[in-house]
């Protein structure tokens, strides 16, 4: 008490006048971070499931490391796991698997898309949304229920397809087209190491062709009917319309669509992966190379190998992208 009326009143002031400007700071200080408390759920979950592992796969491929044995079990190795990897001839099989794959599935996607979006863009609006929302339902389908009946179809004793070629094989009207088709039944679709990757690759071109077909469906939406009349009016074909005016203004969405064919098909998983599960004879013809990650990681427990093959991925990968983009990146980025 004593001490207080000591205090003369110019002290005080300076005192109060110190608290206020500290009240003040505090206040801008937590209106300032207010907004980034709101977003901190979100920034601290992409640092757990999205950063993270990324430092996280960095740190493991340079370590041989058995999850099931623990942490303490984690050795560093250096650059062992990425040699392993390299001279790993089933690595390189599965390489050469992913890719033909890629290209089987991912050619004929855009040389069928492009041209039904052109033509269900002609049909009118109505004809256009509800035979768009068909094609579109692969997508949204699940790949694994997708795999899983195109596994019973492909059955070689009781499949629908081999049943439906043994019909034009022998029916009436068609035997004499398809009659060599008797020759090679049963065809083994997924039996067979010749036939795996088509049949793999046919699933992929039928579950994404309609995802294409939207991309090109919205991009020709783009494309003024103006230029369509006026070529009408000069005497073009639908065809000429299609090749000389709606095909160069589609570059962007055409290089749009091709980009994220590369980088989904190399990183094909789940259909191969169903469609060869158990059957050891076409394994190695259609295990691509995430599969063979999976394989690694989770079968033979390694995963410092898995970490590595996963860097070589990502490697190869931006690699055909970048060298996409370097060889088309600037005709289709500008368009016409």
């Amino acid at each position: 008490m004593s001490r207080n009326l000591d205090v003369s009143p110019e002290v005080s002031d300076v005192v109060r006048a110190a608290d206020t400007a500290k009240a003040d700071n505090i206040k801008r200080l937590w209106n300032k971070s207010t907004p980034y408390w709101f977003v901190s759920p979100y920034l601290i979950i992409f640092g757990v499931f999205g950063v993270f592992p990324i430092f996280f796969m960095v740190f493991l491929s340079f370590h041989h490391w058995n999850p099931v044995a623990g942490l303490g079990s984690m050795r560093w190795v250096g650059l062992e796991n990425y040699e392993l990897a390299l001279t790993d001839p089933m690595l390189w099989q599965a390489m050469w698997n992913t890719l033909v794959m890629a290209l089987l599935s991912g050619i004929p996607q855009h040389l069928v898309a492009l041209p039904m979006a052109y033509l269900l863009v002609s049909l009118g609006a109505h004809a256009r949304h509800w035979l768009t929302t068909a094609y579109f339902l692969p997508y949204i389908t699940s790949t694994i229920a997708v795999s899983m009946i195109f596994y019973i179809m492909y059955s070689p004793q009781s499949g629908l397809i081999n049943h439906m070629l043994r019909a034009l094989a022998d029916g009436t009207l068609t035997s004499w087209a398809f009659g060599w088709i008797n020759n090679f039944m049963p065809i083994a679709w997924l039996q067979e190491n010749s036939l795996i990757r088509y049949s793999v690759s046919f699933v992929v071109f039928w579950k994404y062709v309609g995802f294409n077909i939207v991309i090109y469906t919205a991009g020709l939406a783009t494309i003024p009917n103006d230029l369509y009349e006026a070529a009408k009016i000069d005497g073009a074909s639908s065809f000429q319309r299609f090749r000389y005016i709606a095909l160069p203004l589609m570059r962007p969405f055409i290089f749009f669509a091709v980009t994220l064919t590369i980088i989904g098909n190399m990183n094909l998983f789940e259909e191969p992966f169903v469609l060869t599960r158990g059957l050891q004879t076409a394994a190695t013809n259609g295990m691509s190379i995430s599969n063979y990650l999976y394989r690694v990681a989770w079968e033979w427990l390694d995963m410092g190998s898995a970490a590595a093959i996963s860097w070589i991925l990502f490697l190869v990968i931006g690699t055909f992208t970048g060298l996409y983009f370097w060889l088309f990146g600037r005709k289709g980025l500008e368009g016409n």
